[in-house]
């Protein structure tokens, strides 16, 4: 029985701090979320040409994130 209220508590405290954390963005707010600063990629341009490049290079395409095949030279 201690164990069901220990977990009964876990489960709301966590239910909770999940809880406050979802909002809604409003219109005028979402101004600053279009900011190129808060892009993932700060330069889509010159990491599509990297890609391409590297692809043209190794005879390959996808998979940007692994190290190694082909030459190695990248």
């Amino acid at each position: 029985m201690r164990m069901f209220k220990l977990t009964a508590k876990i489960l709301l405290l966590t239910l909770g701090v999940l809880l406050t954390a979802c909002t809604t963005v409003q219109p005028w707010e979402r101004g600053n979320l279009a900011k190129p600063q808060m892009a993932l990629d700060p330069y889509p341009l010159q990491s599509s040409l990297r890609a391409h490049n590297y692809g043209s290079r190794e005879a390959a395409a996808g998979g940007n994130a692994a190290q190694g095949g082909g030459c190695g030279c990248y």
